[in-house]
This record gives structure tokens, C-alpha cells and sequence, in this order.
């Protein structure tokens, strides 16, 4: 019995990941559209890092559904370098509004 138990749940969390997957993906394809069509830099800088955001999101998903770790790590990765553009681009628009 325990082992039906434990392999729905598997099966469970499998189909949770790949709806994720899929619904995250929506939101990468919208995001590269606000990327392309941002009218202001702000605007696509934002988008884009919303667009690394969501792929750390996918990684870690693929990571579940997959059972394979290595994809946590490239997802910390990500996240770190994300993290660090994101600074230098407000630092960048900090210093171009100083008078």
C-alpha cells in the first residue's frame, strides 16, 4: 500500500510541475513582447529581468519534474547574476538623473 501511496504522489507532483512549466512559459513569451515593444529603457530592463525571474522559475520546476539537481544550481546562478544586473542598472539611472 505504501508504495501506491508514494507513487501517486510522484505522479502528483510531475503533473504540478508541467502545468507549472506550461503556464510559466505563457509568461516568458508576454514578457519577451514587453521587451520588444517597451517604449521606455526602464520598461525593457524591467521586462527582461522579469524574463530571468521566470526562467530561475523554470529551472527549478524542470529540476522537480526531472528529479535531476543540477538544474537548482544553474538556477542560483541565475538568480546571483540577475540580481547583480539588476543593481547595475539602477546604479546606471541613478547616475544619469544626477544633475
Amino acid at each position: 500500500m505504501m508504495l501506491i501511496a508514494s507513487t501517486s504522489s510522484v505522479t502528483l507532483s510531475v503533473l504540478a510541475a508541467g502545468a507549472g512549466l506550461v503556464a510559466i512559459s505563457i509568461a516568458v513569451a508576454v514578457c519577451f513582447v514587453r521587451v520588444v515593444i517597451g517604449p521606455t529603457l526602464p520598461d525593457r530592463v524591467v521586462a527582461l529581468d522579469l524574463v530571468a525571474t521566470l526562467l530561475v522559475g523554470l529551472l527549478l520546476l524542470h529540476s522537480v519534474a526531472s528529479g535531476e539537481s543540477e538544474a537548482v544550481r544553474v538556477a542560483l546562478v541565475l538568480a546571483l547574476v540577475n540580481f547583480l544586473a539588476t543593481v547595475a542598472f539602477a546604479v546606471y539611472v541613478q547616475r544619469k538623473a544626477e544633475p
